[in-house]
């Protein structure tokens, strides 16, 4: 190894009899100077010195030759000295944080081969401690769930379940899916749990195919008289795939606060099947089951789909299940935004999803606060066809998230993560309180979970306009379409809010107040900028009064220095390390 000329000693002076006490002293070695020759002026440096005593320290790693990196056009990142062997040094023992540790641990690494990414790490950790959190579908998850993704099970292929592989030497994977599923049934109540989807919309991808297999797939093979696809004929391969083939679903509509992966045009579902949608009341906003149970009997859909990813209020899976049944249709929940109400028993009885749902599928972060991937739980009628995710729908699980999601359904059993859960629920309720008294234009009055809808029609602005704004003023948010958006789905007419991620951190009701009222004055204080002719007004840009923004960041900084984003981690050791070392 060759030591660049940035390399940094540390000579530990022990002066007689008295507690150790450490100095820094840098030496400009040459480029070409090896480790050998720093060493020897080390301990020349040392003899100059002349203490009672004198230890000298370990060499710290220093940069190799040539590693200096760019960021980004301009930047050059430059790691002067090892930051994991300053923090213990400087740290005593008993206040040395684990967790801390294993992070600037991590980044180390990643600084040794890209020190742009850990730039940019820890500048997203300082970006978010500037920032409120509410978008309704992030959190902040536990550190034990974070590391548990950076290990070697990252490099297993695991295509398969859990005793019965296409790969051999997974026996701990084994272990580790087969905990994940057992917690997961246990935390929901479910028969059964896949937990090898990445995310949301391959759960979905899953269910979907699963529940062809089992209702259609299945009883032709009985039929056919064989459990082997590749024993049909070419007439029989050609009759299956066109009895599987554009099945009716019926799910909330997108405008009405249904997701993507519910029968959306531009998405693979919407393409797989024929798509009926129910919508939300125009009068109150809210789902009628008699209405969609009138329209279910109208178009007898193969899949009934419930679930939502901007619908504030709750929904009675009993009434839907019944209506599943009275029409033959398979019941489906995506509890992706509000698995963690489900979780911490806010939703039970009638609007527990996993009691009423033949299957119910979820993303794992969110409210639930794992990592972010997806999960399925069914009754055991479908476990089989899901336990073929691969090769149906899936390819190779994730061995390491799969381990972070096991600690996520551990974490969300204890009653500390019950009292999250109702705390989220309080803040929604009292924030929208909030903003109904600051003179926003909650849609339906309020919520029954952690999300809710604001019209900024009212305002004369757009949601892009509103939604850019409130970043510009240090508040993170999306925008969202409303039913019957005028705006269409990428200027839309309003906002979607979540408490999830500000729970976490411990705000309460107070904040929410104080969240609402800077809302209010931003949004207040924004305007639409001129658009191209002089009679019309801009749906994209927009402009902000200088002296409301400069209040607002004011405001929001007091919040979050009371509330801060992982707090232990330290942002200044940090950026010491990782970001100040990087020169424009």
């Amino acid at each position: 190894m060759y030591l660049s000329d940035h390399a940094v000693i540390r000579v530990r002076l022990v002066p007689a009899g008295q507690q150790k006490a450490r100095m820094t002293v840098s030496l400009a070695a040459t480029r070409w100077c090896s480790s050998r020759r720093a060493y020897l002026g080390y301990k020349r440096l040392a003899k100059k010195i002349k203490p009672p005593d004198i230890e000298i320290s370990r060499i710290l790693k220093a940069q190799p030759r040539g590693l200096e990196k760019k960021a980004r056009p301009g930047v050059t990142c430059i790691m002067n000295t090892n930051p994991v062997a300053t923090y213990l040094a400087s740290t005593p023992p008993d206040k040395i944080d684990t967790g801390f540790l294993a992070y600037l641990c991590n980044l180390t690494q990643v600084a040794k081969t890209s020190p742009e990414i850990a730039f940019s790490i820890v500048r997203e950790l300082e970006n978010q401690r500037k920032r409120i959190k509410l978008i309704a579908s992030e959190n902040y998850c536990s550190m034990a769930v974070q590391l548990a993704m950076g290990n070697l099970l990252t490099d297993k292929y695991a295509e398969g379940v859990p005793g019965h592989r296409f790969y051999a030497g997974n026996e701990n994977v084994d272990a580790i899916e087969t905990l994940a599923a057992k917690e997961a049934c246990e935390l929901f109540g479910a028969e059964y749990a896949n937990v090898q989807p990445h995310c949301g919309a391959d759960a979905n991808l899953l269910a979907y195919w699963a529940i062809l297999s089992t209702r259609i797939e299945k009883p032709a093979l009985e039929k056919y008289g064989t459990s082997n696809l590749y024993s049909l004929t070419d007439a029989q391969w050609a009759e299956l795939k066109a009895d599987m083939g554009n099945r009716r679903l019926l799910g909330l509509d997108y405008y009405s606060g249904g997701h993507l992966t519910h029968g959306y045009r531009y998405n693979l579902s919407g393409r797989m099947f024929d798509i009926y949608g129910y919508s939300v009341s125009k009068e109150t906003g809210v789902l009628d089951y008699d209405e969609i149970e009138k329209q279910a009997m109208e178009v007898k859909p193969f899949i009934l789909l419930a679930g939502y990813s901007a619908y504030p209020r709750s929904i009675n899976f009993k009434r839907m299940r019944e209506i599943a049944d009275k029409v033959g249709a398979v019941f489906m929940v995506d509890m992706a935004h509000f698995a963690g109400l489900v979780a911490g028993k806010v939703f039970t009885g009638d609007f527990d999803p996993v009691k009423w749902a033949h299957v119910a599928t979820t993303t794992t972060h969110k409210t639930l606060r794992g990592p972010r991937a997806g999960l399925v739980l069914s009754t055991s009628e479908f476990a089989e066809a899901l336990d073929r995710g691969c090769p149906l729908a899936m390819g190779g699980p994730l061995p390491h998230v799969i381990a972070a999601k096991a600690i996520a359904f551990k974490e969300a059993a204890s009653p500390d993560f019950r009292a999250y859960a109702q705390g989220v629920v309080e803040n929604s309720k009292a924030l929208a309180a909030a903003c109904i008294k600051n003179g926003l234009d909650v849609l339906t009055g309020g919520t029954d979970n952690h999300l809710m809808l604001i019209n900024v029609n009212g305002l004369g602005l757009t949601g892009r306009q509103a939604e850019s704004a409130l970043h510009e003023c240090r508040i993170t948010l999306n925008r969202n379409s409303l039913p019957a958006d005028p705006n269409g789905p990428w200027y839309t007419s309003g906002l979607r809010l979540g408490t999830a991620a500000a729970t976490t951190l411990g705000m309460g009701r107070a904040e929410m107040e104080e969240i609402a009222s800077i809302m209010a004055l931003v949004l207040k204080g924004t305007v639409a900028a001129p658009g191209k002719t002089p009679s019309s007004k801009s749906k994209a840009k927009y402009l902000v009064d200088p002296g409301v923004k400069a209040q607002a960041i004011e405001r929001v900084g007091k919040v979050q220095e009371r509330f801060p984003v992982y707090p232990e981690l330290d942002l200044p050791v940090l950026k010491e390390a990782f970001v100040d070392t990087c020169n424009r």
